[in-house]
């Protein structure tokens, strides 16, 4: 072993977030992910790690065997997890309501029961430090234990790591350490470190201060922009074939169909293709597309959208689909089909991250979706070195590609982080030095996340 900090990664994917421990100085010894597409990423991209491809309830203590052979009696440092986040999202949460009120799902999500055999690791291997990552839905998770026991997922944490650890989960805004995109994730660590502990005691946080914010007062940097990000890229439309890509690496785009193109050329900025009014008469009074919350407590789109102009009786460029030879306006999120702002961090980027129809994804001025290329700049995947080839000789899909930029945090706000834990621990910052602590960047703890759901 070296003098370099150790870690494992668990439920790894490709390795984005793996970039920041690297970055940080960490030697990740042991990865484990289930989906062998995403872990043969990993594998090209850290090839000193040792990669275990499976499923973590059955590779516990195969996981566990390998950290210890590789520690060679040392301790370890860091263990990073990011158990899935489908069973807790704000994006999956509507879907999991409608199953468990039809019966076609028991109101606790099995996937969300993940953390039980990380936990079991953490508490075999007692890293001094454990770091989570997951949506800010996480806090208010409950799961069910290995006796069917209810626990709050960061309560059960606390509890299984034992009195040594202290910590919480604080949610983090990473437009807040200048990454050009708004993403909001649940950041939950807890440490046995002596430093760390004198750190806690003193500030009640674990996370470093924000170096940005909205609107850039307190010495804080303004967040850095969609423009600011990608503005250097050359224009590509997702109408015309011949100009969908660009000789620039993955900066193409999906085509669009020549209805969604039309509804996307006439889009304006910072709208949704679903309040676009008339191009015939020019006709701009049309009752938008409106959403509202029922009494079950689920947000529904209105059903009664004109879709025909009501001063000429054409039709108007929004999304719609045809029944029984008359077109209605198309169930979905008024946010559908909307273009992000030039002068805002992007909008979280998701596996669908190229579909137009997707939540707030299309590109502020451009008649397209946001390329591949600008999504590694926007997701600050760009900033490291990476690769998307796999180590078993398959092409990387598009699709694979989106999927792990939708699974991952941006690189380098955990990079700063993860620097931060080190600094401390290092007895490079002390608690005298720090001058602003605590929720610096959503400003939401943990206790003010929306409560309306159980899985």
């Amino acid at each position: 072993m070296n003098n370099r900090p150790t870690a494992i990664s668990l439920f790894s994917s490709g390795g984005i977030g793996d970039l920041a421990l690297v970055a940080a100085g960490y030697d990740i010894l042991v990865s484990n992910e289930l989906m062998s597409d995403r872990h043969s990423l990993f594998e090209h991209n850290f090839p000193e790690t040792t990669a275990l491809t499976g499923d973590i309830w059955k590779l516990a203590d195969t996981i566990h065997g390998h950290v210890r052979e590789r520690l060679s009696g040392c301790e370890l440092d860091l263990l990073y997890a990011t158990p899935p986040c489908q069973g807790m999202s704000k994006n999956g949460r509507g879907k999991l309501l409608n199953a468990i009120r039809s019966g076609q799902r028991p109101p606790f999500d099995v996937r969300n029961r993940l953390i039980l055999p990380t936990l079991r690791i953490a508490s075999g291997m007692k890293p001094r430090t454990v770091l989570f990552e997951n949506v800010a839905e996480m806090a208010n998770t409950v799961v069910l234990d290995e006796r069917g026991e209810a626990f709050l997922v960061l309560d059960l944490i606390r509890e299984r790591l034992g009195p040594e650890y202290v910590g919480r989960g604080e949610v983090v805004e990473f437009a807040d350490y200048g990454v050009p995109e708004c993403r909001q994730r649940l950041i939950t660590v807890f440490s046995r470190d002596p430093a760390l502990h004198r750190w806690f005691e003193a500030t009640g946080t674990f996370l470093p201060p924000a170096s940005h914010s909205r609107n850039g007062r307190n010495g804080r940097l303004p967040w850095v922009t969609l423009r600011d990000a990608i503005s250097e890229f050359p224009a590509i439309d997702a109408g015309d074939p011949t100009r969908a890509a660009s000789e620039v690496p993955f900066h193409r785009v999906p085509l669009l169909d020549e209805s969604k193109y039309w509804w996307v050329r006439h889009t304006p900025p910072e709208k949704s293709a679903f309040d676009n009014q008339c191009v015939a008469c020019g006709f701009a009074r049309n009752p938008p597309h409106v959403a509202r919350r029922g009494r079950d407590g689920i947000n529904r789109t209105s059903d009664s959208t004109p879709i025909y102009c009501s001063k000429c009786g054409a039709m108007l460029p929004r999304p719609s689909v045809q029944r029984e030879g008359k077109h209605e306006i198309m169930r979905g999120f008024t946010s559908a089909y909307k273009r992000m702002s030039y002068d805002e961090p992007a909008s979280a980027l998701t596996r669908n991250l190229s579909y137009a129809c997707s939540d707030n994804k299309l590109h502020p001025e451009q008649n397209r979706v946001l390329s591949l290329r600008e999504a590694f700049r926007v997701h600050t995947i760009d900033r490291f070195p990476y690769e998307w080839k796999r180590k078993d000789g398959k092409p990387t899909r598009d699709k694979l590609i989106r999927e792990v930029i939708g699974e991952s945090v941006p690189p380098d706000g955990l990079r700063r982080i993860v620097e931060h834990l080190l600094n401390i621990s290092s007895g490079s910052v002390r608690p005298s030095q720090a001058t602003d602590f605590g929720p610096l960047f959503s400003g939401r703890t943990p206790e003010s996340v929306p409560h309306g759901f159980v899985d």
